[in-house]
């Protein structure tokens, strides 16, 4: 029997100028057996109709002034359904990230707990601007996390690495099961893998499953994090 896949994200009212990308992406999706579902956690009602007429199945999240608190809060949302409902994984495709068709079967090919799709983004490191790259890091030495060079994720191959952001990440109920997701003053990605890993599962990444993602459209700029 296939597994079942629930594919969501948390969201709010920021995203909405991707929505009509991400409703077409996410609907082009070739697999046979998954569910979606975005929480949307908006202040008011007005983006949660949106998503509805869009043609996405949607839930109101609790609101919080915290958009980090938000955002947990959401996720936890998420991984109750894919508990409380028995499905085998958990598909977190935030709303930003456009996936190709046949990407939950490149993920789900390698059998892993964890296993991330490759996009990017503007990234820092101490401050300095490095440009677009891919949004996972490496491993340097025994506590030390480094930003994955993008000559890196040019060949298609699946390798394992420290760390991923939650755009496009497939994670087994498993690791749902032990790891609740949470932050403090790292974003809820990071300690989402630091637990993982600190429970015993390993993070990959396919290099083949690159996504667009839609990073021209909003900042964090007047958002209370």
């Amino acid at each position: 029997m296939l597994p079942r896949i629930l594919v969501g994200c948390p969201t709010s009212f920021h995203k909405r100028y991707c929505l009509d990308e991400y409703a077409r992406g996410v609907k082009s999706l070739t697999y046979d057996k998954f569910d979606i579902l975005l929480v949307d956690n908006s202040k008011d009602d007005l983006y949660f109709k949106d998503i509805k007429n869009a043609g996405l199945p949607a839930v109101k999240g609790s609101f919080s002034e915290s958009a980090r608190q938000r955002i947990v809060d959401s996720r936890n949302i998420l991984r109750q359904k894919v508990l409380d409902e028995n499905y085998d994984y958990f598909l977190s495709l935030e709303q930003d990230v456009i996936p190709m068709p046949d990407l939950i079967q490149k993920l789900l090919k390698h059998e892993k707990d964890i296993v991330s799709g490759v996009y990017f983004a503007y990234q820092k490191n101490n401050g300095i601007n490095l440009g677009l790259k891919p949004v996972l890091w490496k491993k340097s030495g025994k506590d030390k996390l480094d930003i994955m060079p993008e000559k890196e994720v040019l060949g298609p191959r699946l390798i394992e690495i420290g760390a991923c952001g939650l755009g496009c990440a497939l994670i087994h109920k498993d690791v749902l099961k032990k790891v609740k997701f949470r932050f403090s003053r790292e974003y809820d990605d990071m300690w989402f893998c630091y637990d993982s890993f600190n429970s015993g599962f390993k993070i990959y990444a396919d290099t083949s499953a690159k996504c667009k993602h839609l990073i021209i459209g909003w900042s964090w700029e007047g958002i209370k994090e």
